[in-house]
């Protein structure tokens, strides 16, 4: 009888101990309210959460998600990882050329971006880590050039969907005074209030919407082929791709997304495009139904 009362208690501490973790502040908060009345309207959110256009697998036919953790622990973690810094130059982002256009890529997902004289940014992580653990998930050498404080006043804050390494808490705090506006999808914007966002900077938006942002520049929302969550709760929010619009040029931004037929309709709808910026540097036969393989991006 004592063991199993020791082993309740160890599990009752267990329990307790990852429920008190979960409630820091870099976890966010999942939609309540008026915001979650716009979710549970969206004609993508059924049954208790967002769903895809076409059925989605998280793993493909064969793999599980043990297998997958042992490739992670103990398979080969050289190949997974740059053997030397990657190569790059960090320019001065807070004093360019207002008439020059320039994309700078930061690493992994996040880039900046300034059109026609605006400043663009997109799922900025820039702390280190892309994890609620800061140990784990480090940026690769190189990819670690730039600081929230080395980022000029931001225009427009894309997020694509609110996971780790596309919605960082640390930098996106820090960034919240040089924001102007952020554009995101239905949901996420629980997340940023909690990080301190006033609601009247947040455009949370639907598939399939079309924001002018004001004269010749324009954004209009499409799908990805994803998921979202940063806790237990997946799918409360949405994941998004954006064509943004400015007076000289026309780019997709993709996100996180597996290859699907929205590909063709958005190339059909919005093309041709002068940029178009896709994930390609997280992947794996295990789950190519939400990243795709390089082979897919070409």
């Amino acid at each position: 009888m004592s063991v199993l009362v020791v082993i309740l208690a160890v599990i009752l501490v267990l329990v307790l101990a990852v429920y008190l973790f979960m409630q820091q502040p870099q976890f966010g908060s999942i939609p309540t309210g008026p915001r979650l009345e716009r979710v549970k309207n969206s004609p993508n959110y059924k049954n208790g959460q967002f769903q895809n256009l076409n059925p989605t697998p998280m793993l493909t036919e064969g793999a599980s998600y043990f297998t997958m953790m042992k490739e992670f622990l103990l398979g080969d973690k050289a190949s997974r990882t740059p053997s030397d810094s990657l190569p790059g130059k960090k320019i001065d982002l807070l004093n360019l050329n207002p008439e020059e256009d320039i994309i700078v890529w930061f690493g992994h997902s996040s880039y900046f971006m300034q059109l026609a004289g605006k400043k663009f940014l997109v799922d900025p992580v820039l702390s280190g880590s892309a994890s609620p653990v800061k140990f784990t998930t480090r940026s690769f050498k190189g990819s670690d050039r730039y600081m929230p404080a080395d980022l000029p006043d931001i225009d427009y804050l894309f997020i694509t969907h609110d996971h780790w390494d596309h919605l960082d808490y640390e930098t996106v705090e820090a960034l919240e005074p040089k924001v102007k506006k952020v554009i995101t999808g239905l949901g996420v914007g629980a997340h940023l209030e909690r990080w301190g966002y006033n609601a009247d900077k947040i455009i949370e938006k639907d598939w399939n919407e079309e924001i002018l942002l004001e004269k010749d520049f324009r954004v209009n929302t499409a799908p990805a082929r994803h998921f979202s969550g940063r806790g237990f709760k997946r799918n409360v929010s949405l994941w998004m791709s954006y064509v943004l619009t400015t007076p000289t040029k026309r780019i997709y931004m993709g996100g996180d997304s597996g290859y699907d037929s929205h590909f063709k309709t958005i190339g059909e709808r919005f093309g041709p495009f002068d940029l178009v910026i896709l994930e390609n540097g997280q992947y794996d036969k295990s789950w190519k139904y939400i990243h795709m393989m390089p082979e897919e991006v070409r």
